[in-house]
């Protein structure tokens, strides 16, 4: 498959994925006559970068378990830390949004109800 074939299959730009193996979140790319041909192997590690890219994980997280997944089994649990290190961090900025929300409901509700928004009062 060529790169705008992927790119719409998976949902993302041609860009993107450039961008992707560049910074190392997709392992290289096999080419020939420098074009790009990207194999089922390939399109499933991208999903799967995508895929954790729109759950929040960083590109920085994801570049270096790329090079890990790459050096073999031995790196499975250093791998494994990256996931967890990831969902930790996720999981208090969920817990921050579910307080935020919270927050934002409440002052709806107090606009609903004639009390309007005071600055010295955020509660």
């Amino acid at each position: 498959m060529k790169i705008s074939e992927v790119a719409e299959q998976i949902g993302v730009t041609t860009v993107t994925l450039r961008y992707y193996e560049r910074v190392g979140l997709v392992p290289p790319i096999e080419r020939k006559n420098n074009v790009r041909v990207y194999k089922q192997a390939d399109l499933n590690w991208i999903e799967f970068i995508k895929c954790m890219r729109d759950a929040g994980l960083s590109v920085d997280s994801l570049s270096k378990y790329t090079s890990l997944y790459q050096l073999g089994n031995e790196t499975i649990e250093d791998r494994k830390d990256i996931l967890v290190a990831e969902r930790e961090s996720l999981e208090k900025k969920y817990l921050e949004m579910g307080n935020t929300l919270q927050r934002l409901n409440q002052k709806i509700e107090d606009y609903d109800n004639g009390k309007f928004f005071q600055p010295e009062n955020c509660s």
